[in-house]
C-alpha cells in the first residue's frame, strides 16, 4: 500500500504545476479619470491560470479621479486620492478611505482635503498612523506639497497636520516654475521617507519620527536631499529588498537613475540610464517603474512619443542592463503591475482608454505576446488584491 501511494504521489509530482493546480482568480482594483463621466474605481477578476481579465468589472464605485489607491497591509481598508483640482468637477484635491469586507466589496468611509492641488501619489507610513499624500498640482500656484493626514483608531483620515512646501529649479520654464510632488514612499528599513519633486530636481529625506512630535512626524534628515540632473523632472522611486540599491524615473529626461543608499538612508547619484532607443528624437515620459518580486528585473515605462516599457536585468551590484524594450501598445501608459504568478504584466494604457495584458517569462524577465486588451476609460492604477 505504501509503494502504491509512493508511486501515485511521484506520478503527480511529474505533471506539469497547470494539470494539478486549479485555476486561481484574484481580484484587481483599477483606478481611472473621470473626465468622461466614468464611475471611477473599478474591481475585475483576473484569472492568473489563462491570464485572462474578465471583460467587465463586477463592481464599480463612484469617486472622482482616484489615480492612485493605497491597500492597508491587513487589506481591511483602501486609500485612494481624487487628483482634482482647477478645472475638474470637485475642485478640492482629497484623500478618502475605503473599507474593504471579505468579499472584497468596496465602501467609502469619508474624504478630506490633501491642502492642495492634483494629489497623484500616496503611501502608508510603516506603523499605519499617517498616510502622506504627493501634491502634484499643475499649475504654477499654488504648486506642488507634501501632506501628512493622521488616521484615526478605525482608520479614517483625519485633516492635514503637516503640509511642506518646496522650490523649483526654473530650468524648464513651462515644467518647472513650480513644485511638483510626484511620488512620496519609505525606504525599506521605514526610518526615512522621500518625497520626489519633479519641479525642484530633487528628491527630499525625512526621518519618520511620530514619537518626537506627533503632528509634525517628518523631519529634514542629515542629508536632506538629492539634487538630481537640472531639468530632470524626477518622477517615481522605488527600493531593492536591500535597501542599498534604489531607482528613480526621470519623466522629464526619460532615464532611470540607478541610486547608492548609506546606511543613514542618504541618496548617491550612481548613473542615469536611458529609456528611450538609440537615436530616438521624440518625445520622453518616464513614467511608472517597479521591480520583479525576485527584484533580478527592473521594469520603466518611458510615454511622450516613445511608447515602450524597458525591460533591465539587475545585477549583484544593483546594476541595470537593458534586455528588452516592448511597446506599451497605445500612448500615455500610466502605470502597470505584474500578476501574483509572475507570468503576467499589466498596462494601464490611459491615453488609449485600455487595459493591456501581457505574457512575461518570469525566468528570462522579457515580455512576449499581448494576450488581451480590456476597454476602460482612462485608467490610472492597478493594485492586485491576495485572494
Amino acid at each position: 500500500m505504501f509503494n502504491l501511494l509512493k508511486a501515485t504521489m511521484l506520478a503527480i509530482a511529474a505533471l506539469p504545476l497547470a494539470a494539478v493546480a486549479a485555476p486561481a482568480s484574484v481580484d484587481l482594483l483599477v483606478g481611472s479619470y473621470t473626465d468622461s463621466g466614468s464611475p471611477g474605481l473599478y474591481a475585475y477578476r483576473f484569472d492568473t491560470a489563462s491570464g485572462r481579465l474578465d471583460a467587465q468589472p463586477w463592481q464599480t464605485l463612484r469617486l472622482d479621479n482616484p489615480s492612485w489607491l493605497v491597500l492597508a497591509p491587513e487589506q481591511t481598508r483602501v486609500y485612494a486620492v481624487s487628483e482634482n483640482g482647477p478645472g475638474a468637477r470637485d475642485t478640492v484635491g482629497r484623500a478618502g478611505m475605503l473599507a474593504l469586507d471579505a468579499q472584497h466589496r468596496l465602501t467609502l468611509q469619508g474624504q478630506v482635503s490633501t491642502l492642495g492641488d492634483h494629489p497623484t501619489h500616496a503611501s502608508l507610513t510603516p506603523d499605519g498612523r499617517y498616510l502622506l499624500v504627493a501634491n502634484y498640482s499643475v499649475d504654477t500656484h499654488p504648486g506642488g506639497s507634501l501632506a501628512v493626514l493622521p488616521i484615526d483608531a478605525q482608520g479614517r483620515l483625519q485633516p492635514v497636520t503637516q503640509l511642506l512646501t518646496y522650490q523649483a529649479s526654473h530650468v524648464d520654464p513651462e515644467r518647472q516654475r513650480s513644485s511638483h510632488v510626484h511620488w512620496v514612499g519609505f525606504s525599506p528599513d521605514g526610518a526615512t521617507a522621500y518625497a520626489s519633486d519633479l519641479g525642484g530636481d530633487r528628491v527630499y529625506a525625512y526621518r519618520y519620527a511620530p514619537q518626537a512630535n506627533a503632528e509634525r512626524p517628518l523631519q529634514p534628515a542629515p542629508t536632506p536631499f538629492l539634487a538630481l540632473p537640472p531639468g530632470s523632472g524626477p518622477r517615481h522611486l522605488t527600493f531593492d529588498a536591500s535597501g542599498r540599491h534604489a531607482y528613480l524615473t526621470l519623466e522629464m529626461a526619460g532615464q532611470v537613475a540607478v541610486l547608492d543608499v548609506d546606511a543613514k538612508g542618504a541618496l548617491r547619484l550612481r548613473e542615469v540610464v536611458n529609456l528611450f532607443a538609440p537615436g530616438f528624437t521624440g518625445g520622453n515620459g518616464g513614467g511608472a517603474l517597479h521591480l520583479s518580486a525576485d527584484g533580478r528585473f527592473l521594469y520603466a515605462i518611458n510615454r511622450g512619443g516613445d511608447d515602450h516599457l524597458a525591460v533591465f536585468a539587475v545585477g549583484a551590484d544593483g546594476g541595470l542592463t537593458l534586455i528588452q524594450r516592448r511597446a506599451t501598445e497605445g500612448r500615455q501608459a500610466r502605470e502597470f503591475a505584474i500578476d501574483p504568478s509572475g507570468r503576467f504584466l499589466l498596462i494601464a494604457v490611459q491615453g488609449a482608454n485600455r487595459i493591456v495584458v501581457l505574457a512575461r517569462d518570469p525566468h528570462t524577465g522579457k515580455l512576449g505576446k499581448t494576450l488581451q486588451t480590456v476597454e476602460v476609460a482612462a485608467p490610472s492604477d492597478l493594485k492586485f488584491l491576495r485572494p
